[in-house]
């Protein structure tokens, strides 16, 4: 059978991406196709379906150049790499739930002509933070540290202050500053590590509430992350690839 081939018009056609997206891909090496006699490029079914999975990684979010690496890598198992991406879609879509029922209960609060106090507006936080988590993490949290540390876990962040949940968000934010620099270092017990696993302490102990915190329980938790591919993509999208691997052995060095 003999194969088919397009034009760049023909293909921009068929995949929906525009003439010049096609041109650019040519240009940075990502999808280049032969050159007819004419010098006008030719693309094969080979490149089509290269262009689909392109395309695909884009829509996951994938930069340009991640996917190039990914595509031409001689072990690249393109089932795995959508895998990855499809827990993090899966972890985006269950934040953008949470926020577009807060959006909802607002608008039916002001349509009624009701003013939530700022008491109620951060009950209504902690709340959504509470059924997020056991949505998307509850059974597997029951199942490894049981019910009664899950409920205990959820009564600490129904009785946490806004200031010790700012505070809490704002050391969130610092794990992962810190997880980076640690990993740059490429020491899981240097001074960037140590001061990793403090602050991923202190976090774990304020999720947790008073008493509950154990650097056992701790180590346990992280050999937990890496057998949760949702953790994995939740540290590695934030740090890069490796950064569950480097914290769960930071934790495991220095706890």
């Amino acid at each position: 059978m003999t194969e088919r081939n397009y034009s760049v018009r023909q293909l921009a056609e068929l995949s929906g991406v525009s003439v010049r997206t096609l041109h650019h891909y040519d240009a940075i090496g990502l999808l280049v196709p032969r050159r007819a006699q004419n010098g006008y490029r030719t693309y094969s079914e080979r490149d089509v379906r290269r262009l689909q999975q392109i395309l695909l990684y884009r829509a996951c979010g994938l930069e340009l150049s991640q996917i190039g690496e990914l595509i031409d890598r001689p072990d690249s198992n393109e089932a795995s790499v959508l895998d990855d991406q499809l827990q993090r879609l899966l972890c985006q879509r269950e934040q953008l739930e949470a926020t577009i029922h807060n959006v909802r209960r607002t608008i039916d609060a002001l349509k009624r002509g009701e003013r939530m106090s700022d008491k109620q507006r951060f009950e209504g936080l902690k709340r959504e933070a509470i059924e997020r988590n056991e949505r998307t993490y509850g059974a597997e949290a029951r199942r490894r540290h049981g019910d009664e540390a899950v409920d205990a876990a959820n009564a600490a962040l129904l009785a946490m202050d806004e200031e010790t949940w700012n505070n809490m968000d704002a050391l969130e934010e610092r794990i992962k500053e810190l997880l980076a620099a640690a990993m740059a270092s490429g020491d899981v017990e240097g001074p960037e590590a140590q001061q990793l696993v403090a602050a991923h302490a202190r976090w774990i102990g304020l999720h947790w509430g008073t008493g509950a915190y154990s650097a056992e329980a701790h180590r346990n938790l992280a050999d937990g992350y890496l057998a949760d591919e949702r953790f994995v993509t939740y540290y590695d999208s934030a740090c890069g690839a490796g950064a569950t691997q480097f914290l769960h052995d930071a934790l495991k060095a220095l706890l």
